[in-house]
């Protein structure tokens, strides 16, 4: 059953360029299927999570935390009666804007673009969706609708000053109301992603021998997964032990979202999509006392994971990556590929050449990054490494 506060494609606010409907799918369906098939999503393939692309096959990519968060996020969205289209698109693009090299390359690349307005991967995947895509023969983007994009906008909430300058740019033209929150759909799309790394991360972290299993088993939520793990299956050997207590952890992180948002709607009330927009707060949300143990969770993993010396030894390889990279272009943007020197022929700023050099360097996967590095300086950092 449909719930009143979801969104409904018949009464969408349109796309920027508008279109004929199409007749046997949503507005909200096509929105998601064109996401698909954007190059940008299939670039996620090798995008880094946490390690670098070549360092494993059995590591999550981009790609492979999108399809998670996706499926997190539709099963949470039917479950409170909302519209699966539009949650699933929203889940599947929020990656989209991320650079090589995962938080680090944004890191560095927003380091360098501080003098010409910073660097933001949520904005950036605004930017790919309305303008970097340029396949239609109508408009350049995807030209997705406005619920679409103000989800991509907002999932995290409304967007404060200083608006990133990919959105603002196209805010100018296209108002997604950042003050306020976003749809439930997307607010559904933005806990996914929280509930979809929390659990692959520590499952990463294992694979990669960062920690031990009985280390894992120590900590809050995990621990009492383990509990009931042994309590039903005493015999159960190593690794399908830690699957299935995994498996039980992401579950729980599940259906408190669920349960802990059923009660936030039961109070508001809402009757219309507007409602939750103007509601002043998440409506989708983990309870205070999960929250608390993800961020002993998320210590531990900073900790444990994200700066062990083999990550932080990388992380350094790949930050002076970008570093080298970015100055090259910028001094002899004739470096950059033939269709991306019809974009710098036609600029009138450092500041607008700075972000189509940017622009490029985001839209890398790893191991081109790595390529065209070493290439242009002929230093070969992963053949060094190994």
């Amino acid at each position: 059953m449909t719930a009143r506060f979801a969104c409904d494609p018949t009464k969408t606010r349109g796309r920027l360029y508008p279109e004929e409907e199409s007749e046997f799918r949503s507005c909200f369906q096509r929105d998601r299927d064109r996401i698909i098939h954007a190059s940008a999503f299939r670039r996620l393939k090798h995008k880094t999570q946490v390690f670098i692309e070549h360092e494993g096959d059995y590591f999550r990519t981009r790609l492979t935390h999108s399809i998670e968060v996706g499926q997190v996020a539709r099963t949470i969205a039917k479950t409170l009666g909302l519209d699966l289209e539009l949650t699933e698109a929203v889940a599947l693009a929020h990656d989209l804007g991320h650079p090589p090299f995962g938080h680090t390359g944004e890191d560095a690349l927003d380091a360098l673009m501080q003098p010409y307005g910073g660097f933001d991967h949520n904005a950036q995947a605004i930017r790919i969706v309305t303008s970097l895509e340029r396949h239609y023969a109508d408009f350049d983007g995807l030209n997705l609708s406005w619920e679409t994009l103000e989800g991509l906008a907002k999932h995290n909430g409304p967007v404060g000053d200083p608006v990133p300058y990919a959105l603002s740019d196209y805010n100018l033209r296209h108002d997604l109301e950042l003050h306020t929150h976003a749809s439930a759909e997307a607010q559904v799309a933005a806990l996914a992603d929280d509930v979809a790394y929390n659990h692959h991360d520590l499952h990463d972290g294992l694979r990669a021998e960062l920690f031990s299993t009985d280390e894992l088993a120590e900590l809050p939520i995990v621990s009492d997964c383990f509990a009931e793990v042994d309590r039903l299956y005493p015999d159960l050997n190593y690794y399908r032990r830690r699957h299935e207590a995994l498996r039980r952890f992401f579950g729980v992180l599940v259906s408190d979202v669920i349960t802990v948002t059923r009660a936030n709607l039961a109070g508001l009330d809402p009757q219309t999509p507007e409602d939750i927009r103007a509601a002043g707060r998440m409506m989708v949300q983990f309870s205070p006392g999960l929250w608390s143990d993800l961020k002993v969770i998320r210590t531990f993993l900073f900790h444990r994971m994200y700066r062990a010396p083999d990550v932080v030894e990388m992380r350094a390889q790949v930050t002076h990556v970008i570093n080298e990279l970015f100055p090259l272009f910028m001094s002899d943007p004739t470096m950059l590929p033939k269709q991306w020197r019809k974009d710098v022929a036609e600029i009138r700023s450092e500041t607008e050449l700075a972000r189509i050099v940017a622009d490029y360097i985001a839209g890398m996967t790893d191991r081109f990054a790595l390529q065209e590095h070493a290439r242009l300086t002929g230093a070969d950092l992963i053949s060094a490494r190994s």
